[in-house]
């Protein structure tokens, strides 16, 4: 008597995906939300006027009242202001995955077999290209105003990267947020609602030494508030070890906590 080999169920498919494979999967799934980015470039228009009209509005309108001095100002608030671009920009995340969810195109994922996680991995990887275009443009555009870097290249393109990677580690939470509310417009408005607490309580405007007591102990501990603290002293000199540090910390925690969530959000998902 012969007996017929069964064929590998789809879940054993699923489950036997190692990191390789798991790379090469939101790699190309990464790379199907850039193709989305080529084909509708106006999608970039926030990242590209928001970093110019910040930075003129904060260092030409409150520069003086603050400091005294707009040029003075221009330097203390950059960073700050690249820090707060980058968060304000993986909204972009939450929305484009709220929006695919909502068409129905993650169910026509979970009929591949490829692993659960790479295409949330996928939605955040295609938001480096939103990353990217903001920086260039907040860089661009605060050399022509007068800013002035105080270290050397890769000391700013440290910093850069430091961003980045914040942003996409921060971005688990957009993910989250998605995938409990599914609907691009709530994800926009919470994700709002989320982002400016942190970037105003936060050494992004003012030192931290000049709020009360009790948001001062906030703003010390507001894990943006570390990244520009590494970003400062990058890109205009001072202290590195401690806020880059501190940054790496929150961006293993954001990680480990948001990604495990979503991944059981998505799972639980139907």
């Amino acid at each position: 008597m012969t007996t017929t080999a069964l064929p590998p169920a789809p879940t054993a498919l699923h489950s036997r995906s190692g990191i390789g494979r798991v790379l090469a999967e939101s790699a190309t799934l990464s790379w199907r939300g850039i193709v989305k980015i080529r084909r509708h470039p106006a999608g970039l228009a926030d990242v590209i006027i928001g970093p110019a009209i910040f930075l003129v509005l904060f260092g030409y309108v409150f520069g003086g009242a603050i400091s005294g001095d707009t040029s003075t100002y221009l330097q203390f608030v950059f960073p700050g202001i690249l820090g707060m671009m980058t968060l304000f920009a993986t909204m972009g995340v939450g929305v484009s995955l709220s929006t695919d969810l909502k068409d129905g195109i993650f169910d026509r994922f979970r009929t591949l077999p490829i692993a659960r996680i790479s295409p949330l991995i996928g939605a955040i990887g295609s938001d480096i290209v939103r990353q990217i275009v903001s920086l260039a443009a907040l860089i661009s555009f605060g050399l022509l105003l007068g800013v002035r870097f105080e270290t050397n290249l890769w000391s700013i393109l440290a910093a850069c990267a430091l961003a980045i990677a914040f942003a996409l580690s921060i971005s688990w939470a957009l993910v989250l947020l998605a995938l409990a509310i599914k609907e691009p417009q709530a994800v926009q408005g919470l994700g709002v609602v989320l982002i400016i607490p942190l970037a105003f309580a936060s050494n992004i405007f003012v030192p931290i030494n000049t709020m009360p007591s009790w948001m001062q102990t906030f703003a010390s501990w507001n894990p943006v508030g570390h990244l520009v603290d590494a970003v400062r002293g990058l890109m205009m000199g001072g202290p590195v070890a401690e806020p880059v540090t501190l940054t790496l910390i929150w961006m293993a925690a954001f990680v480990a906590v948001f990604a495990p969530l979503s991944l059981l959000a998505y799972n639980r998902t139907r």
